[in-house]
């Protein structure tokens, strides 16, 4: 493989990450050239948009698109520019809207992306404009994925599955519904947007399964957030089965989970002692679960995860997921979007609400722990002499075994999901194709 210039930041053999990769322009401007470009990215959940008419206004690195539903139910992602003069067609978070009009000089399109109406085009543009050739510009590949909806502007990207590769079954512990049902949730609460001084790769390593940092939470788990706080039980989230055990897993495309498998006897431990409704919901959703996954499969439980590049997720408490979208290199916005069982009743999606945002989003408590802590690594990678030391990233190195060809496994907390992020992350930077991107050049 060919020496790129970026190669010599990363050094996953020794363990050591540059600090340039944090805070340096010429980086940044690489990761939007090829990685955001390139790589599959998450844009929103089909349950924003039910309805035809419907928009949803995200992100693919920093550039807007719109998410959104035409009139035949056909859900499109397109780039949030004019083709006239480039103003936004949508300037609003959310909503719906049989049109999409430009602000500037009103060049009007459909829900499908076509161009339809022209203000004075008989006497300014007749025989000239094409309108067939300048629809909304939307993205060459889509995928749906149990109500999440990714996207890549690479047409030569590989599918989505293949893509997410073994990760796969870590995210279906997000997206599938608490009683095992396929892609049975939906967003709850709107979205939780806020911007950080930090890098976004560090939102991303940290939700790979950097359990290293609770020592960080501890004034959360003193106070208690959880849903048995009331009973007396402190922490941030209901305890753990016992026996359970802690795996985590990097996979050859850049992902990496922090997941538990409960123990081969197993019963439900009270998660919701203080909401006598919202347990015995859970309660009976643990149970079918059993029956509907069988012994095997509903072992698996997730608790975090980060599918490359920038989308992070919790998959028990709270159940969310979050994209680190990048303003540079040293800014951040950090978007949440609170999952909740499709079918669950509304007082249990309430309580659930609540929940989630005493826990995360930029006023949950255990979410101003990590960004005081991103905030203060990205100011540390920007110093004179500071960025002459790379980071230090040699924790568990010799303690991941392989589990299948690529796909590296352990049960101590360890640094490996990060050194296999990094390595992969050397690789868009360095443009380099979609063997090596996927790790087929390994395998």
């Amino acid at each position: 493989m060919a020496e790129h210039r970026f190669d010599h930041l990363v050094d996953t053999a020794n363990g050591t990450i540059s600090r340039e990769l944090f805070v340096s322009d010429d980086v940044h401007r690489a990761e939007q050239e090829h990685l955001f470009s390139r790589a599959w990215l998450f844009i929103g959940h089909e349950s924003q948009i039910p309805n035809p008419g419907d928009f949803f206004t995200s992100r693919m690195g920093e550039e807007s698109v719109i998410l959104c539903r035409d009139r035949a139910s056909k859900v499109h992602v397109f780039l949030n520019t004019c083709r006239h003069r480039g103003m936004k067609v949508c300037r609003y978070d959310e909503g719906n809207t049989p049109l999409l009009t430009c602000p500037y000089h009103a060049w009007s399109y459909s829900l499908d992306g076509k161009l339809v109406g022209v203000p004075m085009y008989d006497k300014l543009y007749e025989g000239v404009l094409d309108r067939a050739a300048w629809s909304l510009i939307e993205v060459p590949q889509l995928a749906n994925y149990k109500g999440a909806v990714f996207a890549t502007w690479d047409p030569l990207a590989p599918p989505f599955e293949e893509y997410l590769g073994g990760a796969r079954d870590h995210l279906d512990l997000v997206l599938d519904a608490s009683e095992g049902r396929a892609g049975g949730t939906e967003v709850v609460g709107g979205i939780q947007k806020w911007i950080v001084p930090s890098n976004w790769k560090f939102g991303t390593e940290n939700f790979m399964g950097d359990s290293y940092h609770n020592v960080s939470h501890r004034s959360v788990d003193l106070v208690g957030i959880s849903p048995n706080a009331r009973s007396g039980i402190k922490g941030r989230r209901a305890s753990e089965l016992p026996g359970t055990e802690h795996v985590w897993l990097s996979y050859p495309q850049g992902h990496g989970v922090h997941s538990l498998r409960l123990p081969v006897e197993n019963e439900y431990v009270d998660a919701f002692r203080d909401e006598p409704e919202v347990e015995a919901y859970f309660r009976r959703c643990y149970d079918e679960r059993k029956t509907r996954l069988g012994p095997e499969r509903s072992r698996w439980v997730g608790l975090v995860g980060s599918i490359f590049p920038n989308l992070s997720f919790h998959g028990r408490q709270p159940h969310s997921l979050f994209v680190w979208h990048p303003h540079g290199p040293r800014s951040m916005e950090v978007w949440r979007f609170y999952l909740v069982d499709r079918a669950a009743p509304e007082p249990v999606k309430d309580f659930l609400r609540h929940y989630y945002m005493r826990y995360s989003g930029p006023g949950g408590m255990t979410e101003q722990d990590d960004m005081e802590n991103w905030n203060y690594a990205t100011a540390a990678s920007s110093g004179t002499i500071a960025r002459r030391y790379p980071y230090n990233y040699q924790q568990s190195m010799h303690a991941s075994v392989s589990s299948a060809p690529g796909t590296m496994q352990t049960t101590q907390i360890n640094e490996q999901n990060s050194r296999d992020f990094y390595r992969r992350w050397v690789d868009y930077v360095s443009n380099r194709d979609w063997n090596v991107l996927m790790g087929r050049d390994v395998l």
